[in-house]
Order: C-alpha cells, then sequence, then structure tokens
C-alpha cells in the first residue's frame, strides 16, 4: 500500500470534497483512490476489507446507489489525511433512510485516498427513524429537555417516517 503522506491542504481539500460529492451523488468512481487502495469496512455484525480502485467503487456503488443528503457533516484533518462524520438521508423506493458513517481517510502524495478505514451504523428504514426518534425524546424528556434537538434536519426525516406510518 502506498505510504500515507502528509497532504498538501488544496489536494486534501479537494479529494475529500470529490469524495463526499460522490456519496452524495451515489457515484463514487474509481479515480478518488490510488493503485493500491484498502478499503477496511466495520459494518453491523461484520469487517470486511476490499483492495483497488475499482474493487472500492464497486462496493460504494452498492453503499451509495442513491443520490442522498449529507447532514451533521463533521470534518477533522489529520497529518494523513482527514476523518470525516456524516448522517447519509436518502429516499429508496419512496422510503426514507439514513445512515452514519464515519470515514478515516489516508491520502497519499498526488493527492488520492490510499485507506479508507470506515465504520456504518447500519441503514435505517423509516419506520426505525421513527423508534430512534422516540427513544431519542423520551430520553430527551427525562433529562427535563425539549424533546427536539437543535437544527438537525434529520427530525424532518423522522417526522415523515411517522406520517408514513
Amino acid at each position: 500500500m502506498t505510504a500515507p503522506t502528509a497532504a498538501p491542504t488544496a489536494p486534501l481539500t479537494s479529494t475529500v470534497d470529490r469524495f463526499l460529492d460522490a456519496v452524495a451523488a451515489g457515484a463514487v468512481t474509481a479515480d478518488l483512490y490510488a493503485d493500491d487502495v484498502v478499503l477496511d469496512a466495520v459494518v453491523p455484525d461484520w469487517r470486511f476489507a476490499v483492495a483497488g480502485p475499482a474493487a472500492v467503487a464497486a462496493e460504494y456503488a452498492r453503499w451509495f446507489a442513491d443520490p442522498a443528503r449529507i447532514e451533521e457533516l463533521r470534518r477533522l484533518r489529520t497529518a494523513t489525511g482527514e476523518v470525516v462524520e456524516y448522517t447519509l438521508c436518502w429516499t429508496e423506493q419512496g422510503v426514507p433512510h439514513a445512515a452514519r458513517h464515519v470515514h478515516v481517510l489516508d491520502l497519499g502524495a498526488d493527492g488520492r485516498i490510499v485507506a479508507d478505514h470506515v465504520w456504518c451504523g447500519g441503514r435505517w428504514p423509516a419506520a426505525l427513524l421513527a423508534e430512534m426518534e422516540g427513544e431519542r425524546a423520551s430520553t430527551e424528556r427525562q433529562r427535563g429537555r425539549s424533546g427536539t434537538s437543535p437544527e438537525s434536519s434529520i427530525d424532518t426525516e423522522m417526522e415523515a417516517a411517522r406520517d408514513a406510518h
């Protein structure tokens, strides 16, 4: 595997911005990745790895098959790349969904991704989003809060899920 290096600011921002745009578009392409890239993925009840740009793009074609919105985005630069945390919201066959991901991206000297360590909390369809919102609201009430999260548009997705059922 190409050793990650301290990447210049422009390629770092450009590559990670392009990655996030591709995730939201449902169109992650192999050109984002170095020839010897490794994707190390932790998903509910499993961990696996794929190697090579085409294999990573093919795996992400399954993960990010529909156009989506990235919400609750947080980006933290590291010495070799960036940590990216987000909630992805999309509609699949008319049903709202969401997922929570954290990527630790290492970049090579040319700015391409040499390693993507990703943690996925799972795919949450509307019914599960509504159930999670109910639990969150209950916890907030127990703490004496209003039960609404500030400026979280995922609440809108959850409300739509509740209204659909």
